[in-house]
């Protein structure tokens, strides 16, 4: 049985790991909230009260964390799993941070770049599509693990690869947002019916799976995080730096990632980042 070890049990994590266990796999999770972790024992799952507890015995160490330095901090620092991970453990680090530093994290132990995408719901069916960055050989050894949280999962690279796809992933996501938004205020400027017009519209050349996943929800002001707005704010800056690094001009990701940081500016970096409506409808002087 391969034992891993879990860290970063939120609203991707969580889900995640337990899939992981009705996979069969033993998992030890640790989360600095401990009713995250209880959460995990309720479904199988061992409880880490620390990282090195977590990480001891792991064949696989996965991670998935807010942001660059928290992985730098979990895996590289003092107290971390470089520290405590055994000889030979495979790193998967499923967060979504910025490609140098995962080729720096590869550069000081095994490790797989596989960030993930597909929200909450993704995570909970263990449907996500996975990006993966590092050696083939690392790739396949890890390909059972991905399996048990993730529908499509492709390597796309060396390491850093990963987080290279996964920003194209979030300019994407973040623009096709911003654009159902503006579409929404638009139809409800002009009275239409909305749900009619969503349903015909997922049905054309327009159909998206932002308009099937959230359409819904952004048209009833509910913004109850799946993926918040302040975490995609960091996703975007992400792709702006990288942008920036090999000389690519996103114009229209510029725009929509000025958008998504005034969002946040205003207080709502706790909300989905379907929240772009409320912005959309704020400078269109209807909220």
């Amino acid at each position: 049985m391969t034992k891993i070890g879990f860290i970063g049990l939120g609203i991707m994590g969580g889900p995640m790991a337990a899939n992981l266990v009705k996979a069969g796999f033993e998992v030890t999770g640790y989360n600095r909230g401990r009713s995250k972790v209880d959460k995990l024992v309720e479904a199988g799952g061992r409880g880490a009260v620390s990282i090195a507890e977590a990480v001891r015995e792991a064949d696989i160490v996965i991670t998935m964390l807010p942001d660059s330095p928290d992985v730098e901090a979990v895996v590289l620092g003092e107290d971390g799993v470089l520290a405590h991970a055994r000889e030979g453990a495979l790193l998967i680090d499923c967060s979504t941070i910025r490609p140098d530093v995962s080729r720096e994290i590869s550069g000081r132990i095994r490790a797989l770049d596989a960030p993930v995408s597909g929200g909450e719901q993704g995570a909970i069916d263990g449907s996500l599509s996975i990006m993966v960055g590092g050696e083939a050989a690392d790739f396949e050894a890890a390909k059972p693990v991905l399996d048990a949280v993730g529908g499509t999962i492709v390597h796309v690279g060396g390491p850093g690869a990963g987080q290279t796809v996964k920003a194209a992933n979030q300019l994407i996501v973040a623009g096709t947002i911003e654009l159902v938004a503006e579409s929404l205020v638009f139809l409800e400027a002009h009275e239409v019916d909305t749900e009619a017009a969503i349903k015909v519209l997922a049905g054309g050349l327009a159909g998206n799976r932002i308009l099937d996943r959230k359409a819904a929800a952004m048209v009833k002001r509910e913004f109850t995080p799946g993926f918040r707005v302040e975490l995609h704010d960091k996703d975007l800056g992400i792709v702006q730096a990288a942008a920036r690094e090999a000389g690519v001009v996103i114009p229209l990701g510029a725009a929509v990632a000025q958008l998504m940081a005034s969002l946040k500016a205003q207080g709502h970096g706790g909300l989905d980042h379907g929240a772009l409506l409320k912005l959309v409808a704020q400078l269109s002087g209807r909220e």
